[in-house]
């Protein structure tokens, strides 16, 4: 009898909170300390008498396996920790739990969630203890006779950051299978949605659905000129193929209409971030919820009223539905189509955004010139022969990389080639060649083609080069019959001259190896092409198909590494060779044995970038002096400094590479900057984004289109509301931020281009620093026209961390991003690059820009203030370690740097050598005066005479006078004679100047 009455009493709990009214959800407003107890709680009132409370908590949880998740129950009165508590019965939408209520009725917390923080603090893994093991205070028997004496008076979460209502309040199974008998349609139920309540799970459906049922009608209020949008929801009863949408016209009872071209669905639609359509796939799984968002442009001229039509929704295998769209339009008109109010979703539409696409000329870059079949553009030429490729290439730059000369640099000892080579006798096939065609002649673009062919193959070839010096090539090969090949090679001629340095395929940056043998590996190596060259012209080229998705990079290579071309890589036979071959120093790119059969096609995809891109710019580097920190404005413009740098986790920019929320405190530091003679750059790219971003769920909605998918993780914000299907990325504990990683090229770079746009018009940036980067150029391009425009500086200076090691791939940070190079103002190669290990041609190729038309800083440990001098280096305030740049940007203030000439050691116009080949000295040149940097690489103190060209110099030795000017932690002041010897420390160096007296 006593089983029975326990079990009626059960049973009688069960349909108390099965027919419930729905919870209180409330701003617990950061009252209690979430590193500890979690970011949601259950404030319980206890109104019996007895020693035992029983509370049953329709919490409707969307987390996975609550379960194996600890509970901590706390005393409101005390905040004592409840040490005898007893969970009955844990799951998704319920608990049930009884425990001591030890100051009698009254409040008291649930914890449902708690976790601790495990791993680095920047990368933390969040971790959901396990139920402590419990002691004995009742029976379980004795707790389940216990009749409910506890209620629910509402769910508190941290903040509303955290909240999870309405969305995240699941429907409980037995809602679900009321909901589905309810309902006639057999495939799919559609749940419209305000864009104001975003969707986010996929795997359940809110209780605010069942509250509303599946409606056939939606209704919402826009204004005049604003970018609204909806969400249809659709619930999948079983898998669902190809789902679309189709949009009638939106009508008045006047006539008046909104264009069905006017309104899209982002998940199936769209533009992407090359300015191509996009046309996506849907399928939707048995069980689960896809959210569709639906943009709709409200013309600025439409009449207010109530406008009203259809969407179709249709399945390739269901039946369609349709739905009433009802849109009231406000008389009001929107300010800026609505994106000054983002948590309305109205900056969707930036992701189908074209802006700046249009491939238009960037200064200092010049349109391109067609003569015959050469291409001439700023400091270089190109050379096509009759099968399109580059017969040579020439660039103009003199060796100190300060002037574009008439002297021509020949890269090339012939002309860039295939070989296709028959197995059964190991010869060259031989081809005919068509000739060049030119198809597109624009200033920012030519384009052409060029087919060659025998009886066996066809090559067709399309070429492009763009104003910048970037060479796109399709390489199209089709077997016109059966054919087996022992190799394919594509051979790339230097003059030897041509190639003194190499960075790239497993080679630090420096001289370039007598000989380099290297094979695909694309699992663990972010390899795929190398770049060789002189410091005044060089050529990077990598080698692809028509599959090739940019990968992740930065930490987070192995998890999206590159796809192994089927054509160059040819299931691992492929792979490099360079070196001496004759008169040449060869690049031979080859294939290994391939079987073709008639109709195979096979994509042999190249690109090549002509360096340097432009002449180095040295009066910028002295006069922009960046300070890399917020801090305010008075003190940073007394440091000397001319350019502020604004992190990420900043009062004005908290939120990495979404810098939008804090707009107006960061407009207000800006005008204050500029009224000061400041210019101010923020901390935005590409390649993580904070989930602080409004977009979040829309943009989850697409897929894997803008996040990459991953095991999940990280912080427990992102498990408790993204949970699964991502790749945490870089966290800040202080204010809570944690990122996720984006995909790799998406239309998230068309909101970036948008953004950009934004902030440079509504706040005045100056500019960006870029974290490292995940788009490519064509996005480059587009920030760079957006950050220029109007006269705008546009400054964008790029870091990176060295990113030869494991995570990274072994790649080389400026091999890496050259692509982008063209468009940056300032190198800071970084951390991890070893200024005191590494030699002069190290610092040369991968730190200094200079043989690219850069010039940079030095981040790690301070670096070497010595040894960066010679390439017009410092480092960066205040990442400056023990070695304050301030003391040399005095020296270049009192010799008067601006307008000077930089003749770097590298170049045998360099006026000033020293007896030790360890020893490096460049110059910087003005009338009658110049500037000796010496730097040692030597292992030892060493001591040293100065040969001078005075003639180079443009000094009279008669009347020249020596002096090493003082400079704090760096050199004692002293005069010295022409003759003299002088000590060099080892890893040290010296300042000199020469004057000419009068």
């Amino acid at each position: 009898m006593k089983k029975l009455i326990a079990a009626i009493l059960f049973l009688s709990a069960i349909s108390l909170y099965s027919n419930a009214q729905e919870i209180k959800y409330t701003n617990g407003k950061n009252s209690w300390n979430t590193d500890s107890l979690g970011n949601q709680r259950a404030l319980l009132s206890f109104t019996g008498t007895s020693k035992i409370a029983k509370v049953i908590i329709a919490w409707r949880r969307s987390d996975p396996n609550p379960e194996q998740k600890a509970i901590i129950i706390q005393d409101a009165k005390t905040g004592k920790k409840i040490t005898h508590i007893l969970p009955l019965s844990i799951d998704k939408e319920k608990g049930i739990v009884c425990f001591e209520p030890e100051s009698g009725q009254g409040n008291y917390y649930i914890y449902y969630q708690p976790y601790k923080n495990e791993g680095r603090s920047n990368y933390p893994k969040g971790v959901y203890p396990k139920q402590e093991k419990l002691s004995s205070w009742i029976s379980v028997k004795e707790a389940n006779s216990t009749v409910q004496n506890t209620k629910v008076l509402e769910i508190q979460s941290i903040d509303a950051f955290n909240s999870v209502y309405p969305m995240e309040v699941i429907a409980t199974a037995d809602e679900i299978t009321k909901l589905k008998a309810k309902n006639s349609e057999p495939a799919y139920l559609v749940f419209p949605e305000s864009r104001n309540y975003p969707i986010v799970m996929r795997d359940e459906i809110p209780q605010r659905w069942i509250l509303k049922g599946s409606q056939k009608t939606f209704t919402d209020k826009a204004l005049r000129g604003e970018n609204f949008s909806f969400q249809l929801g659709i619930y999948a009863l079983k898998d669902l193929q190809n789902v679309k949408l189709k949009f009638s016209d939106l009508k008045d009872k006047t006539g008046n209409r909104i264009s069905s071209k006017l309104i899209s669905c982002l998940n199936t639609d769209g533009i992407a971030y090359d300015g191509n359509v996009l046309s996506k796939e849907v399928n939707v799984p048995q069980n689960q919820v896809q959210a569709f968002w639906n943009l709709v442009t409200i013309p600025a001229t439409a009449k207010a009223g109530k406008y009203t039509g259809t969407v179709i929704v249709s399945a390739a295998n269901a039946p369609s539905q349709t739905i009433q769209l009802n849109i009231v339009v406000d008389a009001q008109l929107a300010k800026e189509n609505g994106i000054n109010e983002p948590w309305k979703q109205t900056r969707l539409t930036w992701l189908n955004s074209t802006l700046a696409q249009k491939n238009t000329v960037i200064a200092p870059y010049t349109p391109l010139q067609i003569s015959g079949n050469n291409i001439s553009f700023l400091g270089r030429k190109v050379e096509l022969d009759r099968n399109g490729f580059p017969k040579q290439i020439q660039t103009f730059f003199s060796p100190e990389m300060t002037e574009i000369t008439a002297t021509p640099n020949n890269l090339l000892y012939e002309n860039i080639h295939f070989h296709f080579v028959r197995k059964g006798d190991g010869k060259n096939i031989k081809m005919t060649d068509s000739g060049v065609e030119f198809t597109k002649k624009e200033a920012g673009t030519v384009q052409w083609k060029a087919k060659s062919s025998n009886d066996s193959l066809q090559i067709d070839v399309v070429g492009s080069l763009e104003f910048d010096g970037f060479l796109a090539y399709t390489v199209k090969v089709t077997a016109l019959k059966d054919v087996a090949l022992k190799d394919v090679t594509m051979h790339i001629p230097f003059n030897k001259t041509a190639a003194t340095y190499m960075m790239g395929l497993g080679q630090k940056g420096g001289l370039r190896p007598e000989q380099v043998d290297w094979k695909w590996e694309v699992a663990t190596k972010n390899q795929d092409g190398t770049w060789l060259g002189n410091v005044n012209a060089g050529l990077q080229y990598s080698l692809r198909d028509e599959n090739y998705v940019r990968p992740l990079n930065t930490n987070f290579y192995l998890q999206k590494p590159l796809l192994l071309p089927k054509s160059w890589g040819n299931e691992n036979k492929g792979g490099i060779s360079v070196g001496i071959k004759g008169s040449s120093m060869l690049a031979n790119n080859y294939t290994g044995e391939h079987q073709m059969k008639k109709g195979d096609v096979l994509y042999y995809n190249f690109n090549l970038l002509i360096t340097p891109f432009h002449t180095i710019n040295t009066d910028f580097q002295w006069e922009n002096r960046f300070y890399h920190k917020y801090n305010t404005i008075d003190s940073i413009k007394a440091t000397g400094a001319s350019v502020v740098n604004i992190h990420h986790a900043t009062p004005i920019n908290p939120w990495i590479n979404y810098p939008f929320i804090e707009h107006a405190k960061m407009k207000k530091y800006i005008d204050e900057a500029h009224a000061k003679g400041l210019k101010v750059k923020i901390y935005n790219t590409v390649r993580e984004l904070s989930n602080r971003a409004y977009e979040t769920f829309p943009m989850r909605s697409l897929g894997h289109e803008i996040y990459s998918p991953g095991k999940g993780g990280g912080f427990s914000w992102l498990q408790e509301h993204v949970k699964d299907d991502y790749i945490a990325a870089w966290f800040v504990p202080e204010i809570k931020d944690a990122a996720i990683v984006n995909s790799g090229m998406s239309r998230w770079h068309n909101y970036y281009v948008e953004g950009m746009n934004w902030l440079t018009k509504n706040v005045g940036i100056d500019g960006i620093y870029l974290d490292d980067v995940a788009f490519d150029r064509i996005t480059m391009k587009r920030i760079k026209r957006v950050l220029t425009q109007n006269g705008h500086p546009g400054i964008i200076d790029l870091h990176s961390a060295n990113q030869y090691n494991k995570a990274d791939g072994f790649n080389n940070s400026a091999n890496l991003y050259m692509e982008h190079f063209p468009y940056l103002n300032r190198l800071w190669f970084g951390e991890y690059f070893d200024y005191e290990k590494n030699k002069p041609d190290f610092y040369l190729t991968e730190v200094s820009g200079i043989p690219f038309g850069l010039m940079g800083e030095m981040l790690q440990d301070g670096g070497n203030p010595w040894r960066g001098m010679i390439y017009g280096m410092t480092n960066r305030l205040p990442w400056s370690g023990n070695n304050d740049p301030r003391p040399l940007w005095k020296v270049w203030d009192n010799f008067g740097m601006k307008g000077t000439k930089m003749i770097g050691y590298w170049s045998e116009n360099c006026p000033v050598k020293t007896s030790n080949a360890e020893v490096l000295a460049t110059v910087y040149k003005k009338q009658g005066a110049a500037l000796i940097s010496l730097a040692s690489w030597a292992d030892n103190d060493v001591q040293i005479t100065l040969n001078i060209d005075w003639n180079k110099l443009g000094i009279s030795p008669a009347k020249a006078v020596l002096s090493v000017p003082e400079v704090q932690n760096f050199q004692v002041g002293a005069s010295i004679g022409i003759p003299t010897q002088i000590t060099i420390p080892k890893g040290k160096g010296l300042l000199i100047v020469i004057k000419e007296s009068k």
